[in-house]
C-alpha cells in the first residue's frame, strides 16, 4: 500500500509544475517538464519568508548563489512571475564544459580534476536543456550584454521580478562573495525606458533551513552618478543578505564556491561579524 504522504508530495509536485507552466506562454520541451517534475519530487520543499516585503510590480531580487540551491529554489518556489539571470555559457552546448569546470570545480584537488572535467562535458546537454527551458535570461559578457538588459527591461515591464546571483570569486564575508556590479545598470535602462525608479530586494537562500528569506527593498536613485549607485546598491544588498543570514538560528552556510563540505562556514551573530570586519 502506498503511504498517504506520497500522494501529498505527488500532488504538490503536479501543482507546482502547473503553476510554473501557467506563469507565461513560454514553450518548454517535454523532457524538461519531466525533469522538473522529478526535481520537485526529490528536492526539498522551500519556504519563502518575507514575501510581503516585495514591492508590487517589477523589482530586481539579489540573492546568494549557494551553489545550485539559489537558482533551483528560485525557479521552483519564488512567488509570482519571475525570471532568473543565467550565464549564457550554460545555454550553449560548445561553451558549457569549460565554463562549468572553471566555475564549479576548478578548486577541487588536483588528483580528482580529471573526473570533474569529465562531469563538465557530461552535463553539457542537460545544462542546455534546463537553462533554455527554465525562466532564464541569458547574460553575456561581450557585446551581447546589451540584449540582456533589453530582455530584462521587457520582463520587468510585464510586471515580473528578475532574480540575479551576482557573486564572483572574491570573498566578502563568511556568508557571501563580492558582487559583480553591472546588474545595477538594469535600473538605469529601466528608468530610461519607463521614467520609474526600480527597487532591489536582498534574498538569502538557506538550504539547511529549507527557506528563502527576503529583506527590505532599496530604491535606485536615477539622479545619482551610476558609479555611485552601483557601489551603494551592491553594498546595501550584501549587507542586507548578511544581516538576514546572521539573524537566523545557527546553521551551515552553503557558499558560492564548491568547496569541501567540512569547510562550509556557520553563520555568526551580526555584531560579531561587524566587529571582525572593523578589526585592524
Amino acid at each position: 500500500m502506498i503511504p498517504s504522504h506520497f500522494w501529498r508530495i505527488l500532488f504538490r509536485c503536479v501543482r507546482a509544475a502547473a503553476a510554473g507552466d501557467a506563469m507565461d506562454d513560454k514553450k518548454t520541451s517535454v523532457f524538461y517538464k519531466i525533469l522538473k517534475f522529478f526535481v520537485l519530487l526529490f528536492y526539498p520543499k522551500i519556504r519563502v519568508e518575507g514575501a510581503e516585503k516585495l514591492p508590487e510590480g517589477p523589482a530586481v531580487v539579489v540573492g546568494n548563489h549557494s551553489q545550485l540551491h539559489g537558482p533551483i529554489a528560485s525557479e521552483l518556489y519564488f512567488p509570482g512571475k519571475h525570471w532568473i539571470w543565467c550565464a549564457g555559457q550554460m545555454m550553449e552546448l560548445k561553451e558549457v564544459a569549460a565554463y562549468a569546470y572553471e566555475d564549479f570545480w576548478s578548486f577541487k584537488p588536483r588528483r580528482s580534476r580529471w573526473y570533474y572535467k569529465l562531469c563538465a562535458h557530461l552535463i553539457a546537454p542537460l545544462s542546455v536543456c534546463i537553462f533554455n527551458n527554465a525562466h532564464t535570461i541569458a547574460v553575456r559578457r561581450d557585446s551581447r550584454l546589451l540584449s540582456t538588459f533589453r530582455e530584462t527591461v521587457a520582463r520587468l515591464q510585464e510586471g515580473a521580478k528578475v532574480i540575479v546571483f551576482p557573486e564572483h570569486n572574491v570573498r566578502y564575508s563568511n556568508i557571501l562573495y563580492e558582487f559583480e556590479q553591472n546588474f545595477v545598470d538594469t535600473a538605469r535602462f529601466y528608468y530610461k525606458k519607463t521614467g520609474q525608479e526600480l527597487s532591489f530586494v536582498p534574498m538569502y537562500m538557506a538550504p539547511k533551513l529549507k527557506t528563502l528569506y527576503l529583506g527590505e527593498p532599496v530604491r535606485f536613485n536615477a539622479q545619482a552618478p551610476i558609479q555611485e549607485e552601483r557601489q551603494r546598491i551592491c553594498q546595501a544588498m550584501a549587507e542586507g543578505i548578511t544581516r538576514l543570514a546572521c539573524s537566523l538560528p545557527e546553521h551551515t552556510v552553503v557558499p558560492y564556491r564548491n568547496i569541501p563540505k567540512r569547510l562550509y562556514p556557520k553563520n555568526i551573530p551580526y555584531e560579531v561579524y561587524a566587529h571582525e570586519q572593523s578589526a585592524p
